[in-house]
């Protein structure tokens, strides 16, 4: 049910379609750069051309409207470099939006207004949503194998480029919101090997990230699979482990071993979008496999919260990522 609750909300976020269909650009001095030299793997039918669209009244995070991105069929990176100091770190911000749309300010570009200034290159990943028919046919893997594969692609770009940005290759992290957070466990577990054919050199880079940084994550629970089997193209329902609770067991397609990078974890107890339980079942698992994990929850705040000040104590998490960075090396004191 949560998925279909998701899926009304960002109905009511961006609203429907216009007449007019703008689309969307980096701001002033970047660029977006196609991923893929040709056409995408894996294509999927969308209504139309891609466009963006500014939430209405029934969603101002912060106060104030965002903008979604949809129909993207052609995946783009924007990098935003550091003006100052340059830490080498780099992370690769996957926007959420329930892999139908893509929360492109209020959880990317606004990240990268935040992570350029400490240093941080800040790489943000227009990755292939669409929404048609009853369901969406892009979603998350394996229900659907784009927004994964536009994920592995960046993360090779990033390190096949990395000298050129003044990037570390061994510091190159992801953060993403909601599914951009289900997209971010799905790579730190889903390295070893591309899902499509090898395209260029790009592709031989590692795309194993070296930091994860999931923030109100969905689809990571047993029971957040369960759900997604019933309404996708599925046939079955994933069985449960014996004794062990559907709702904090792992979903089998986050397979985490003890090669999972390091990973920081944030949600809200209030979230009703996508449960605190997917935090759960990915911290405890992470654990139990050895991979040093973080995870920070608070009573209040909800979901889609981005970056946006608020009066809540979550509102200060950037802060506990700076910090975790710090611990784990990846940025200096």
């Amino acid at each position: 049910m949560k998925s279909l609750i998701f899926a009304f909300c960002v109905m009511a976020a961006f609203g429907s379609l216009s007449a007019q269909k703008p689309v969307w650009q980096p701001s002033p001095g970047h660029t977006q750069i196609p991923i893929w030299p040709g056409a995408a793997p894996d294509p999927q039918p969308v209504r139309g051309p891609e466009y963006m669209e500014t939430s209405g009244k029934d969603f101002l995070p912060g106060g104030r409207p965002a903008v979604g991105v949809n129909d993207v069929t052609r995946p783009t990176i924007t990098v935003y470099s550091p003006k100052g100091k340059n830490t080498g770190a780099a992370v690769v911000v996957f926007p959420g939006g329930g892999y139908q749309t893509l929360a492109i300010d209020l959880e990317g570009t606004e990240v990268c207004d935040w992570l350029t200034p400490i240093g941080v290159t800040c790489v943000l990943l227009k990755y292939r949503v669409t929404e048609v028919g009853p369901y969406p046919k892009s979603g998350p893997y394996p229900e659907s194998p784009m927004a994964l594969e536009d994920a592995q692609r960046a993360m090779g770009l990033v390190r096949f480029h990395a000298a050129e940005w003044h990037i570390d290759p061994h510091k190159i992290g992801v953060l993403g919101f909601s599914s951009g957070g289900h997209l971010s466990a799905a790579i730190s577990t889903h390295y070893a090997k591309r899902l499509y054919p090898v395209v260029d050199a790009a592709d031989k880079e590692s795309c194993r990230p070296d930091f994860a940084v999931p923030i109100y994550p969905g689809h990571l629970s047993l029971a957040a699979a369960e759900w997604d089997a019933k309404r996708g193209t599925k046939k079955f329902v994933v069985p449960h482990p014996a004794g062990v609770d559907g709702h904090l067991a792992l979903n089998p397609e986050i397979p985490v071993t003890a090669q999972t990078p390091p990973t920081f974890l944030l949600q809200n107890e209030d979230d009703h979008v996508d449960n605190v339980d997917d935090s759960l079942a990915y911290y405890i698992a992470l654990k139990n496999a050895g991979v040093p994990v973080e995870m920070h929850l608070y009573a209040q705040g909800g979901h889609a919260f981005g970056l946006r000040r608020t009066k809540l104590p979550v509102t200060a998490w950037p802060q506990l990522v700076e910090t975790w960075l710090k611990t784990i090396g990846m940025i200096s004191e």
